[in-house]
This record gives C-alpha cells, structure tokens and sequence, in this order.
C-alpha cells in the first residue's frame, strides 16, 4: 500500500492531463492508474499513431470489448468502443479537435454551470492547443501540448473537392476555421495530428519528462475494482492487476476520470447514487445523489457512402482520410442553428474495398434525448447497462430526417457518380465492423469485393443491395416519410460522444452529481473529471471539450491547494 495525495482513476482524455498539470508540484504526489496498456515515448504502437484510425477502433486491444449499448428502447445492444488504453478516447478517436460553439458553454453556465461562460473555457481551449494554422490571438493557443492542424483545401484530394462542390451549391459558406467561425458552413476539420501522426494526451502530457518525476507513479493494466468509502468520505481505492493481485492505493482525494459510462459505474458501486435503485442491487447507500448515471447523451447518428469512381479514389498509402465537414441548421421548429453536422471520409475502411467507397457521417448536434447507465450488477468485473435512448424525443428523429434529405442534395449536386443508386445508406453493422478488422483473412476477401464494386454498373449495384443496403434505396427513403423515419429508428447509434452522467451543477440543483469543480454531492475527498461532467452534450467531438474541463479543473485544484497552504502558514504565525 501507498499513499498519494492524489489518485486517478483512468489514464484517458482527462487523467493525463491531470497527472501533467498535478504532478508539476514536486510536493505533490500523484498516481495515475489505467485498465489499459500503456503507451509510453518510443513505444506508442504503430496503429494508435496512425492518422488512419478505424484498424485499431476495429479491434478489441485497446477498448473495453464487454461494453454495449442500446441505441434506442427496442434495439439490441452493441459493443459500444471506449478506450482501454493510456490516453483513452484520445488513443482510438478519429483525432477531431473540434470546440464546439459559444452558446454550448454559454448554456451551460446559464444552467447552473457557473464559472464555465465560453469567456470562461476559452483560455482552457488556448491552453491545451499548438494550433498550427491560427497560432496564438485572441482565439488560439500557439505553446500548447496538443497540436492541432488542418488539411486545407489547396491540398484536398479529388473527392473532397467534390463534396464541397456539392455543399457551396446547396449555400453552404466556405470557412476557414471550425473553431473560429461559428456559423453554418464547410470547412477543413481540424484534427490532433502532427507530422502525418496522431497525438493522444498520452503523448501530449504523459511525456519522457512528466514520467521522470519522481513525485508520478504512473500504473497500467491495473483496473480499479472499487473506491474505498469510510462513512462519506474516499480514502482510496483497490485495483486488480492482471494476475488477480489487489493493489491497495491510499488517497487524500480520488479523481475518477474513467469516461462517462465507466465513471458513474464506480459511483454507483461505491453507494453513490439513487438510494432505492442501490438497494435494489444489494448496495448500502452511503450517500443519495439520484443523478448518478442519469442524463445520458450522445450525438444520434447515421452513415451512409458512395461508390468512387477511380478519380475520386486516394491512395491508401495517403493515411489521412477525414478532411472535410460542415454544421448545418435543420430549421426544425424550435430548434437551434446548427444543429446538424457532416464529416466525410475518402475512404469508408482500410481495404481495398473500403478505399473505393466515400464515408459521410450526419449527426444531430444537441440532442434532445436523455439517456441512462446502470449496474447490470455490482460486480465491478461486469460492464454497466447502458441505453443511449436516441430519439427519445421526436424532434431528434426529425432533425436527422431533414438531414438525410439535405445531405441526399449535397451529394447530388457533388459530381461523384452519374447515378443516384451508387449513394446508399451503410449503417456501422456488426458485420461491416468484422469485416474491418485488419487481417490476411479479410484483406483477401475485401480485395476480390472491391473487384467487383468496379464491374459493370448493374452488377456493382447488385453487389451494394445484397452486402450494404439490403434492397434499401436513397430515393425510396427520401420520398417517404414513413419509410425514412423507420430507416432512421433501425439504423441509428451513437457516435462514441458519451456524456452528462455526473453533471456539475449549482448548490441547488439536486439533479447534478457535482459541483463546478467536479467535486461529488456529499462525499468528501472524491471528484469527477472527464465527459460525465457536462451539463449539455457541446456541438462537437467530445475529446477536446474533455481536454478543456480537466486543464480547467487542474487550474482549480492547484489553486485550491495554494490557497490551503498559505491559509495553514497565516494560520501559524
């Protein structure tokens, strides 16, 4: 057993940070534990620094392969990938450095939040970021850990010249700076990826010099099985390690920075939530925060591709392939602008077949639906019960309607094919995901599948109804409201932006699970920093919302510890 001042529980998007910024007091001691493998300088595995992300997303090494969720109330559950590695979401994710817009965080202090104003989070944005083509002003930080760059358009490939074509004559504006242009309109996506490689927070803070400090012991393969409670207080936590040894941690405050699936997860098991609900599990409460695990969300969301003719396709050798996307209003009534976003991809997979498909992702920027993470059962071994209820709210459903419509327009009006049968819908299957996995076993059968896509158009198109659409027709979609919206509820799922099941709010709200520094409702010595915390699900990947929050909750925790320290030397004199 070992004592630290701090103990975080997860090496992801948020305890890396956590760990960098915490750990620069010498005094200070830090551990930083992760159920994952680590990744340390020199030895980050070639498929996590690909700029081409789907081989390792495929895979079950690096993500929790137990974990599922239920898109909607009627569907199955799927495997719902999260990182199990150091460096977490930001080691799998597609590397979009997205903020998200003004309002998001505008809302959320005018929801409770206070303190976390966009005029509040920008300085946390400019903090974590080397912005590459807008270095430093009033927006951008230029001496950040993160690099953040873009693939503008004089260096775009056929293909995403082509989805502009189509976007810039449906009226879409042409920007510049995602981040920096907060209306509707296409722009280069911005992406934490330097010199052609991905850089995860495990890169970016876990670096040769953090890990030297003699204050950081950093852990991997070490999966926390439960926070050790007396009374209300936290004052550590046990882990196994993969030979079945418990490591016990001792802590003055435990940081849970698991994600916002595996984080409430552990609340709950420690007797942190619904009173009732826990003894319905066997579980003493220890402390009644109903909120635990409640306010689920995700961005719902639908892919669909297009066959590329040869011209349009990019040499697989060229590993970047998600280059270009837009923020859309759907002018449903009473919801916001830009509730909608569209990214492309050159390539819909790896292979050879993938690499003659084009890839659009839509999806619906603030979600109306809420849903929920439970305990299957308060063995820490088994994963939560987790059920997205995407479309809970009508007006979810209708704002993707409108844009699969508006997306139909862009690709028709995009010069890609001469036949509306080669754009199809192509939901993220079980069986496409198989068929992803990186293999001699799958690139032989992709490489003969992609042969045929380029026989003649009859037989390519009979190809794409048997193996993708399964005798769906955009056309037969877009004329039918009934057919479009059961499309719609079948095809459905979340984007990976899970968020908001330890939402911080004020001292009278009794639905947050935290206060503005992520610290737990009635509990002592124990906080939350990573997408739980988030009141409202941003207009944006979470991955660098999720940076922001834990630099600005550092800032607060080194804050507060030097105001308590000198508060203990005026005290003594």
């Amino acid at each position: 057993m070992d004592r630290f001042d701090y103990v975080i529980v997860g090496g992801g998007s948020a305890g890396c940070v956590l760990a960098h910024r915490l750990s620069a007091a010498p005094s200070v001691r830090v551990a930083l534990i992760e159920a994952g493998a680590d990744t340390p300088p020199g030895a980050v595995p070639a498929a996590i620094l690909d700029s081409y992300p789907m081989p390792v997303f495929c895979g079950d090494t690096y993500i929790w392969p137990d974990l599922k969720a239920k898109a909607t109330k009627h569907a199955a559950p799927r495997v719902y990938e999260q990182g199990r590695v150091m460096g977490g979401g930001s080691s799998i994710n597609v590397q979009s450095a997205n903020r998200g817009l003004p309002r998001d965080y505008d809302d959320w202090a005018a929801n409770g939040a206070d303190g976390w104003s966009w005029r509040d989070v920008l300085p946390y944005f400019r903090k974590l970021e080397r912005d590459v083509n807008f270095p430093g002003g009033e927006l951008h930080g230029s001496d950040g850990p993160v690099p953040i760059r873009r693939i503008m358009p004089k260096d775009w490939p056929a293909f995403c010249h082509a989805f502009a074509k189509g976007m810039r004559a449906n009226g879409l504006a042409e920007l510049q700076d995602q981040n920096g242009e907060f209306g509707d309109g296409f722009f280069p996506g911005a992406f934490s990826n330097i010199d052609d490689a991905r850089v995860s927070t495990a890169i970016a803070y876990l670096d040769e010099a953090t890990r030297k400090r003699p204050n950081l012991s950093v852990h991997a393969n070490l999966r926390v099985e439960r926070i050790v409670m007396e009374g209300a207080a936290a004052r550590g936590v046990v882990a196994i390690a993969g030979n079945g040894e418990r490591v016990h941690f001792e802590a003055n405050e435990v940081v849970l920075c698991a994600g916002a699936l595996q984080s409430p997860a552990m609340l709950l098991r420690a007797g942190i939530g619904d009173a009732r609900e826990l003894a319905a599990q066997g579980i003493a409460c220890t402390v009644d925060v109903p909120g635990v695990g409640r306010n689920l969300q995700d961005h719902p969301s639908l892919t669909f591709c297009h066959f590329l003719e040869p011209r349009f396709r990019m040499p697989l050798a060229r590993r970047r392939a998600s280059m270009t996307a837009a923020r859309m209003s759907s002018g449903v009534a009473g919801c916001d602008d830009s509730d909608l976003y569209l990214s492309s991809a050159t390539r819909a997979a790896w292979h050879a077949l993938g690499n003659r498909l084009g890839l659009f992702f839509l999806w619906c920027n603030r979600p109306y639906s809420r849903g929920r993470v439970q305990l299957a059962s308060p063995d820490a071994a088994a994963a939560p019960r987790v059920d997205l209820n995407l479309l809970d709210d009508e007006r979810d459903l209708q704002r993707l309607a409108v844009g699969v419509r508006m997306l139909a327009r862009i690709v028709d009006a995009s010069g890609l094919g001469r036949d509306p049968r080669d754009f199809f819908p192509a939901a993220f299957s079980p069986r496409v995901k198989a068929l992803s996995r990186v293999g001699d076993g799958n690139a032989l059968l992709t490489s003969m599948l992609g042969v045929l896509l380029d026989t003649p158009a009859p037989l390519r198109r009979l190809l794409i109804e048997r193996f993708f659409t399964r005798g769906l027709k955009m056309s037969a979609l877009i004329n039918d409201d009934r057919a479009l919206d059961d499309f719609i509820r079948a095809n459905v799922f979340g984007v990976w932006h899970a968020s908001g099941t330890c939402r911080m709010g004020g001292p009278q709200d009794r639905d947050a699970v935290t206060d503005t520094e992520g610290r737990v409702r009635g509990t002592q010595g124990l906080r939350v920093v990573d997408a739980s915390l988030m009141p409202r699900l941003p207009s944006a990947n979470t991955n660098i919302p999720t940076i922001m929050i834990a630099e600005k909750i550092a800032d607060a925790m080194v804050a507060g510890r030097r105001a308590g320290a000198e508060s203990r030397i005026a005290a003594a004199h």
